[in-house]
């Protein structure tokens, strides 16, 4: 698979990807096209106060974003047992979070967020219309927990 050098930007095609979420069920991009919006929220790791942080917030907006018509999808490198694990710990009911776990951060690296120096994703969210295009990209601080209201904002605009 190609991999980028930088993070993908506004305007571009998302790259198609198939991913097992933490109950082992796949999500294929594609099968979205024409029919929802995509939030990636890409997550260094599973396990991290801040990574909770954002998955918890993702889980708090989902009323939001469906009305929205917006899938909200969390992704790190993590395999699907300790995703599983970190879901129920978390008490996540609605929100599915993808494995880039094998080929080792694959998606990450195709959307221009893995870090090969530490093995996993920046923090990121990366917002893909009903075209499959990119309508909003922006990395995060390790230490800071992105503002979905920014993505809510985008979605608004789009309308």
């Amino acid at each position: 698979m190609e991999e980028r050098d930088s993070k993908i930007e506004v305007g571009e095609k998302a790259p198609d990807f198939t991913l097992e979420d933490q109950y082992g069920e796949e999500f294929t991009l594609r099968d979205y096209k024409e029919r929802t919006k995509v939030l990636l929220s890409f997550h260094p790791l599973a396990g991290t106060s801040v990574c909770a942080e954002q998955m918890k917030s993702l889980e708090d907006y989902n009323h939001k974003f469906q009305e929205l018509n917006l899938i909200p999808i969390g992704i790190s490198v993590d395999p699907v047992p300790s995703k599983k694990l970190w879901s129920e710990k978390l008490g996540l009911e609605d929100l599915r979070i993808l494995s880039d776990f094998w080929p080792h951060g694959e998606v990450a690296k195709r959307y221009g967020l893995f870090m090969e120096d530490k093995g996993f994703s920046k923090r990121a969210n990366v917002l893909v219309d009903e075209d499959q295009k990119v309508i909003f990209s922006k990395v995060y601080s390790m230490g800071e927990v992105p503002e979905f209201r920014e993505v809510i904002n985008v979605v608004k605009e789009e309308r």
